[in-house]
């Protein structure tokens, strides 16, 4: 098969020549390749194309072209052939597909959705897209996540958020905490047709959701929809969720470690956004958050407060580290104590959401439903010391409020574990006991006294001369030796040779005469 430039210099030799056998000695070809190519250009055929020859589909093409119309291009080519064959025709499969191919080429060339390059304008546009987040949470207790990512369309700059579910607070959250990383709104922000954003749609026209065109109007900001089954008209915020999801979640891919906890994710997405943004971008040939400095002075300025429209009802939290819900305490970190927090229900879980004027709202609890008289208190909300997360109620740590006090803990934790065990024990003359074990430190050492002290409580020994028999005891008695096993070349249990002989007559000795 000769290409397309080889047949243009035979028809040039052609031409200049006039004859067959001239212009295949000046070409490098034979006189019957000349002729051939000669003949398809008088025909009216394009060169190195071919007649298309005549088949015994030929009759029955309108009827194939007919049927890719009606389906819009998704009928199959055997779907074609058993009515081709119903109707008549004798010839076989692979004539119908190549028919049926050649008709699927010519609709879509004439269906064809052509696409113009989008050039993004500074401060325009946003657009923001869900993604499936990893597990998180100890083995057996793992919980599904969700990706919030968006993408600033000129500056390609990535913001990418964990989050618990896809409700409206979460998603207003979210947009709050994405247009403060990014210094300010722009004119739009694009998404799906989702619930959140989209009630339904009449005669094909978007119907938004009110809280929705609120938060929209609190920013300064239009929330748009793309088209349904559309995701051209959206493909930044779609890539970063691919390319979230490829570094975020583990696989075996990334050989990234499960998170074990919340915030172990948030620093993932933190140092993933760290990454993407500060690296050149192939398209720009910056990193974005140069670009992003630049487009800042085109975004909207934001206001101070986040909208709170979808965040539910106000509670003070309490000097307890609680807030009442309902008639049912629910515990919040200890440091919003006197704080107001917003409240809200989503499913069988209430969520605490704090409004902070520099980050926005963030997620601050989350609590199964509870009921009266059965509140929902988490350890994780109050500190180490407090007293509500002692093994023992009513237990308190040793301080010392007096010289004489303080002289008596220094000598160790033996000594604060006799002042608990003997004031449990109501033992009389503490104070000159504690003062009586001071001075026996002084002759001692302390570690000495502290041992005996510890013995002390261990045994229940509180009395006058109990402290200095133990110390006494503890001075003459020999070095502790390794406890002393059992193996199995020597053990205490008895053996069974002697059964060896069970059931047998003993032998007679001779006795001599």
């Amino acid at each position: 098969m000769k290409t397309n430039e080889e047949i243009m210099e035979i028809l040039e030799a052609y031409d200049l020549t006039g004859g067959l056998r001239a212009a295949a000695a000046l070409a490098g070809c034979d006189h019957k390749t000349v002729a051939h190519y000669v003949a398809l250009r008088d025909a009216g055929h394009l060169p190195g194309g071919r007649p298309r020859r005549t088949t015994s589909l030929d009759e029955l093409l309108p009827k194939i072209e007919e049927w890719v119309d009606r389906s819009r291009g998704a009928i199959r080519a055997d779907v074609v052939h058993q009515k081709l064959a119903a109707m008549g025709f004798a010839g076989s499969e692979r004539t119908t597909r190549r028919a049926v191919a050649e008709a699927k080429k010519a609709w879509r060339a004439g269906q064809r959705r052509v696409f113009r390059p989008w050039v993004p304008e500074p401060g325009l546009w946003l657009q923001f897209d869900w993604g499936a987040g990893p597990r998180v949470g100890p083995a057996g207790e793992a919980r599904e996540t969700l990706l919030f990512c968006a993408w600033l369309a000129w500056s390609r700059f990535r913001v990418v958020l964990p989050v618990w579910d896809r409700t409206l607070p979460s998603l207003l959250a979210c947009l709050d905490t994405t247009l403060r990383r990014l210094g300010g709104a722009p004119t739009y922000a694009l998404t799906d047709n989702e619930k959140t954003v989209t009630v339904e749609h009449i005669a094909r026209v978007p119907v938004r959701h009110p809280d929705v065109v609120v938060a929209g109007r609190h920013y300064g900001m239009t929330i748009r929809t793309c088209m349904p089954a559309d995701p051209q008209s959206k493909g930044g915020a779609e890539a970063t969720v691919r390319i979230a999801k490829a570094d975020l979640v583990p696989t075996e891919a990334n050989l990234r470690d499960a998170y074990g906890d919340f915030a172990a994710l948030e620093a993932a997405c933190a140092g993933f956004c760290e990454q993407v943004n500060t690296r050149t971008h192939r398209a720009t040939g910056r990193p974005p958050v140069e670009m992003l400095a630049e487009e800042t002075a085109r975004l909207h300025p934001l206001p101070a407060t986040a909208v709170t429209t979808a965040f539910g009802e106000t509670r003070r939290v309490g000097w307890d580290a609680t807030i009442s819900v309902g008639g049912v305490r629910y515990s919040v970190p200890h440091e919003l104590v006197d704080t107001r927090v917003w409240t809200r229900f989503a499913g069988d879980e209430l969520v605490v959401t704090v409004v902070d004027p520099e980050h926005g709202p963030r997620e601050v609890a989350r609590h199964q439903r509870g009921h009266r008289g059965c509140p929902q208190i988490r350890d994780e909300h109050y500190p180490d010391s407090h007293p509500s997360r002692r093994s023992v109620p009513g237990d308190r740590v040793p301080r010392a409020g007096s010289a004489a006090e303080e002289a008596f803990l220094t000598i160790g934790p033996g000594a604060a574990e006799w002042l608990r065990e003997a004031a449990a024990a109501g033992t009389a003359r503490m104070r000159t006991k504690m003062a009586e074990a001071v001075s026996l430190a002084k002759l001692h050492s302390l570690a000495a006294v502290d041992q005996a002290l510890g013995a002390a409580a261990l045994a229940g020994r509180f009395g006058d001369e109990d402290l200095p028999m133990i110390l006494a005891h503890q001075r003459h008695q020999p070095p502790a030796s390794p406890a002393a096993r059992a193996s199995e070349a020597h053990s205490l249990q008895a053996g069974t040779r002697a059964w060896a002989t069970f059931g047998v007559a003993p032998s007679r000795t001779e006795v001599p005469s």
